[in-house]
């Protein structure tokens, strides 16, 4: 059984998976840290209030902080577009794979000729 996770270990895609969890966690925080220090400021100078964790409803002795959704829904669309930009621009960066022409193995390139053959005759 340890043979087998050392071999489950040793994968490559296991390792990308770890590196790509480890540096998502740290983006995540670098990205949080911009939302909060430079664009909800921004946001607020322009809408004037941008912490609407203060708007509550209560039914009974139930509290509901509608308000502490809405900055998570407002939080999250700003560090996808942010994740966005980012993703668009390493795309333009990363150079491109050329694709490769599909070359026909002996038995396709006989079965075209066998199929271009009884077509001429149809």
């Amino acid at each position: 059984m340890l043979k087998e996770f050392k071999e489950f270990i040793a994968r490559g895609n296991v390792m990308d998976l770890a590196v790509g969890v480890i540096i998502g966690a740290a983006f995540t925080s670098i990205v949080k840290s911009l939302v909060d220090n430079l664009i909800n400021p921004l946001i607020g100078i322009f809408l004037g209030q941008i912490d609407f964790s203060n708007l509550v409803f209560k039914i009974g002795d139930a509290t509901f902080k509608y308000g502490a959704f809405i900055n998570s829904i407002i939080n999250f669309l700003i560090i996808a577009f942010v994740v966005f930009l980012l993703v668009k621009r390493v795309n333009k960066l990363m150079p491109k794979k050329e694709e490769q022409p599909i070359v026909p193995t002996k038995e396709e390139q006989y079965l075209q000729e066998i199929v271009d053959i009884l077509k001429k005759k149809a």
